[in-house]
């Protein structure tokens, strides 16, 4: 039977979500790859746990992770059921729903129709009566903002999700629907986009936008899905992301630029007492309006090493200035 580490919230740092109620801890992990059904079931068992043995305790999913997709959740639900059954209230769950999912024409997007048959089947894969946070994973070009509200608004009323939060959407989409859910006399409490120091568009409207709002931020691919490692420092190693088959990152996206840039800031990591790779997380966490970073993981000792990060969180004005020469 498991037993948590009785330490686990004592070296995580907490920080409030915007101007909610809701603590999230700095690193979140998430189960987008190796967590489904074509990975070792007891080596994702192994990093959740471990995982909130660390003080993690934010588990962050969608209805398509997997692979196969749905299958996270499924793994997922196994892990809470056998493990962290006794341990519900002491986690935020979050699930997404916006990409395609099942066949038909009700099976992605953002209508009312999907979005709330995706979070009951969502619920129901991983044993759950609700979810903390379920997240439109990403604005419909066709369906009104104000269905897409209206959905999101529903599910709250219903029990199904204690907050909601909005994936992908750019800052005037964001402040929209924050509009839209006031209305509806619900909170926008989180947006997730993807922000590390290889992709910083957030910097220039949305961070803003987010702190006008009162909206906390949540950083998805901090590491730029491994590239701000040392993975690839001396080629592309064959059991890497970029060396099998993955279409998110491959072997054309490590390009000399990039791994010039790479080097230089592993140089300034060094000289902090870190990896590149927290480095890295620090970098996104300095921002006042982000409140967690998402890391993903393929063994535990990756996990571990990530959450080393919280302990050099500071930059100099020099360090800073020298990483965006470097990053211009």
């Amino acid at each position: 039977m498991y037993t948590p580490n009785e330490d686990r919230y004592t070296s995580m740092k907490y920080n409030r979500c915007g101007k909610s109620g809701l603590m999230l801890p700095a690193i979140s992990l998430g189960l987008w790859h190796n967590f489904g059904s074509e990975a070792p079931f007891h080596r994702a068992r192994q990093m959740i746990l471990g995982a909130f043995n660390l003080g993690i305790t934010h588990f962050d999913l969608a209805n398509n992770y997997g692979p196969k997709i749905g299958t996270a959740e499924e793994n997922f639900g196994k892990i809470l059921s056998s493990d962290l059954k006794f341990y519900r209230d002491e986690l935020v769950i979050s699930t997404k729903a916006g990409y395609r999912m099942w066949e038909g024409p009700y099976g992605e997007w953002g209508s009312k129709k999907y979005l709330i048959s995706s979070l009951d089947q969502s619920l129901k894969r991983m044993g759950l009566d609700y979810v903390d946070i379920f997240y439109s994973h990403r604005p419909d070009p066709v369906t009104p903002l104000e269905e897409t509200a209206d959905a999101l608004a529903q599910v709250v009323r219903q029990g199904k999700a204690l907050y909601v939060g909005i994936s992908n959407y750019n800052p005037e989409m964001t402040a929209r629907m924050y509009d839209l859910l006031k209305e509806r006399g619900v909170t926008l409490l989180i947006h997730q986009p993807v922000y590390s120091m290889l992709r910083r568009w957030v910097e220039e409207d949305l961070l803003n936008t987010l702190r006008e709002k009162g909206m906390g931020c949540i950083a998805f691919s901090p590491l730029a899905q491994g590239l701000l490692t040392n993975r690839y420092f001396n080629g592309i190693p064959t059991d890497s992301r970029a060396g099998g088959s993955s279409i998110f990152l491959n072997n054309s996206n490590i390009t000399p630029e990039i791994l010039d840039k790479t080097l230089r800031l592993n140089d300034i990591a060094v000289k902090r007492g870190q990896s590149l790779a927290q480095m890295a997380l620090a970098w996104v966490l300095r921002q006042d309006t982000v409140t967690s970073v998402i890391i993903g993981a393929s063994r535990l000792e990756q996990i571990q090493e990530n959450v080393k990060t919280l302990d050099n969180l500071e930059f100099s004005s020099e360090e800073l200035e020298e990483i965006d020469n470097i990053l211009k």
